[in-house]
């Protein structure tokens, strides 16, 4: 099972650029539990940065534990249940969380 940080590492091989020409977006991940840490994309013109610590206005932030990113980012946890059994909280806006989710294939 991955960690988080390797998870975090491996985004870039599995960004599309080509859905992310035209973008402007950051997303913060706020993690809890064993594997906490504060996460971020920006994705802009077709490229994206990966980081550790906070952004200043990010389009969203989502809030779960660790573990649940871990399973949900390796396809043992639904992103939809997991949003609909509260196990992901997300502040902002919603449609940048779903625009994210496509551009990495999650």
């Amino acid at each position: 099972m991955p960690t988080v940080s390797e998870i975090f590492r491996s985004m870039p091989q599995r960004f599309d650029g080509e859905k992310a020409k035209e973008l402007d977006l950051a997303v913060q991940f706020d993690l809890s539990g064993e594997q906490a840490g504060v996460w971020h994309a920006v994705i802009k013109d077709g490229a994206v940065d990966i980081g550790e610590g906070k952004l200043e206005n990010p389009a969203a932030t989502i809030r779960m534990t660790g573990e649940d990113f871990v399973a949900m980012t390796t396809g043992e946890l639904s992103a939809v249940n997991a949003f609909m059994m509260g196990k992901v909280k997300v502040e902002g806006d919603l449609n940048a969380v779903m625009t994210f989710q496509s551009i990495f294939g999650m």
